[in-house]
């Protein structure tokens, strides 16, 4: 299902994923908060459309002002233990890693995704694309399911 929300112009593109982080200082006292304010925060989101005819908005985070959009939750493509990866299985993330040099670290520590949440797998993708772990762990590349509102 698809949410109105108020985001920076220069996001209001249909495909454009972003994670809603809530609040900021300076949203304090804009008469746009209801229409701004109503996502869930550190969810993933993709913008599907943009509304037409729709205004350009001052904001006080966006340098470029703000514009309306549909957005619904996007899916979240991680790494998880390959044991029991399958599609329609239920899964929680492996845990942190530090090593950010690593192809895979955008897939084992992904934004939009906590790791005491447990998630459904839509699609497994395969091999991620690191050529070994350095946590030694044996991971496959999948397709999370979005978070349902």
């Amino acid at each position: 299902m698809s949410n109105v929300t108020l985001i920076g112009d220069r996001l209001a593109t249909p495909g454009t994923e972003f994670v809603y982080g809530g609040e900021s200082s300076a949203c304090e006292g804009c008469p746009y908060r209801q229409q701004c304010l109503n996502l869930t925060e550190g969810v993933r989101y993709e913008v599907t459309s943009v509304r037409e005819n729709g205004q350009l908005l001052d904001c006080a985070v966006h340098d470029s002002g703000v514009r309306a959009v549909e957005v619904e939750p996007a899916s979240l493509t991680v790494n998880v233990a390959s044991k029991g990866a399958y599609a329609g299985s239920k899964v929680r993330l492996p845990g942190s890693c530090p090593h950010t040099e690593c192809p895979s670290h955008e897939y084992c520590v992904p934004d939009g995704a906590e790791f005491d949440t447990e998630y459904r797998i839509e699609e497994v993708r395969g091999d991620p694309p690191h050529e070994f772990c350095y946590l030694d762990r044996d991971l496959t590349l999948v397709e999370l399911a979005p978070p349902e509102e």
